[in-house]
């Protein structure tokens, strides 16, 4: 069962006269398996706690993996990718839940409602909670009902990047009309976050390279921005004791078969190299469905030479970035790029793109190629395989940048300071007397 916050001793790093905010970390989907989504709020939950904070994790399923001492509030949803019928999947209990029911409309008419009933969902459990929490801050949900909520309790909200650029990407690789139809039907919540963006401030970005996808997709105005870069746990992603770095492995990752990745252009890449380097396999973090990621591997006759890890743990991504020859992130955006950071700082010699916000991340410590440019890409490998002294350099400065710039204290900090701010600036908007005139 879960434990009212005040229950709960916070860390001892509050400074004299700072008192622990009650929060609650709001988040739609929220298992690490599932995407970077899930690792922000693992990682972030626990840093805020460590810093003296009380945190409860309000999530859809699948729900999160959390540190000790974090509280976690169960939203079900209905759930309907797990379901071998969504269409079966409505019960009579369910049409007295308008959340229940549009989530079903919506998944079973091509549309993601999740977002949406997570967040009436989310509004309903602070209505029946009034005063538990100091502040909501919101994982990318951007639902309608976040409008709602900040009447009451202040919101800060993350915004990774905004999802107009994975729709923009998927349209322009889908040449079948009907196909097109079926992506802007799917994608159609996006619309709601931009609008529910405009309306929300302070917003917590990760890069500029979001914060200026966000303003020319979304239309929010600069000043709700701050950009604090996401952390890395070094605990587990570091160079590990008896593991040796291997001479023709590549590593890459891949949550999702979508043209946002990159991963059809590094098979392209692989193609074009593949002769001049017969022992050279690759390693994809993520699984293998069907899609242009399998279609490009067997177009190019690589079946035999690259694998899949999916569902793997956090220690095992590790290993793979320690024994990489070279890790490779092939993004046409990224907001962040957190396998690339957490690459880095495993020592390992990194490759990126020019795809949004990772040549913030890599800086002078990784070999940077135009998005897209599987030659190019190519020849970047190639270059890298023909230098180990190249390797073992970038390794070292991707080390010491990772351990220098990449850190989930510092976040959590930031998000704090955030989260006083918009503590304050609700008060204050409470407290000032009504107009006169």
């Amino acid at each position: 069962m879960l434990k009212h916050l005040s229950e709960r001793a916070g860390a001892s790093q509050l400074t004299t006269g700072e008192v622990p905010l009650r929060i609650l970390l709001a988040s739609y989907r929220s298992h690490p398996h599932v995407g970077g989504q899930g690792v922000y709020v693992r990682h972030l939950s626990k840093a805020l706690v460590d810093l003296g904070h009380n945190v409860d994790v309000a999530s859809g399923p699948p729900y999160p993996d959390l540190a000790p001492g974090i509280g976690l509030v169960k939203l079900p949803s209905l759930d309907l990718f797990a379901e071998d019928n969504a269409l079966s999947a409505l019960r009579s209990k369910h049409f007295s839940s308008w959340s229940d029911v549009s989530e079903w409309l919506a998944h079973n008419s091509g549309a993601f409602g999740e977002p949406y009933a997570f967040g009436r969902r989310l509004r309903r459990f602070i209505r029946n909670n009034p005063g538990r929490y100091d502040v909501i801050h919101d994982n990318q949900t951007l639902a309608r009902a976040l409008l709602k909520i900040r009447k009451t309790v202040p919101v800060v909200t993350t915004l990774h990047h905004p999802i107009s650029i994975d729709l923009k990407l998927a349209l322009q690789s889908e040449k079948r009309w009907w196909m097109r139809t079926l992506i802007r039907r799917w994608h159609r919540f996006v619309k709601m976050q931009a609008r529910v963006a405009r309306k929300l401030d302070p917003i917590l970005t990760v890069s500029k390279a979001s914060r200026q996808a966000a303003m020319r997709d979304f239309g929010v105005p600069e000043r709700a921005f701050h950009i604090i870069p996401n952390g890395v746990d070094q605990s587990i992603f570091a160079p590990q004791d008896g593991v040796v770095r291997e001479d023709n492995m590549l590593v890459t990752t891949a949550s999702a078969d979508t043209p946002l990745k990159g991963l059809p252009v590094l098979i392209k890449a692989f193609a074009q190299i593949a002769d001049a380097y017969p022992k050279l396999r690759l390693t994809v973090i993520g699984r293998l469905r069907n899609g242009p990621t399998k279609d490009a591997i067997e177009a190019a006759g690589l079946k035999n030479r690259i694998t899949f890890r999916g569902g793997i743990e956090q220690e095992e991504i590790a290993s793979l970035f320690c024994q990489a020859t070279i890790m490779i992130s092939p993004s046409l955006f990224e907001g962040f790029g957190m396998p690339a950071a957490e690459a880095m700082a495993c020592g390992a010699p990194v490759i990126v793109s020019t795809g949004g916000a990772l040549p913030e991340v890599a800086g002078d410590a990784a070999l940077i190629t135009p998005k897209g440019d599987a030659t190019a890409l190519a020849a970047a490998i190639t270059q890298l395989l023909e230098n180990p002294k190249m390797r073992d350099e970038l390794g070292q400065a991707a080390r010491i940048r990772a351990r220098d710039v990449f850190s989930w204290p510092e976040h959590a900090a930031g998000a704090v300071a955030l989260y006083r701010q918009a503590i304050s600036v609700q008060t204050h908007s409470i407290k000032k007397p009504a107009s006169l005139s």
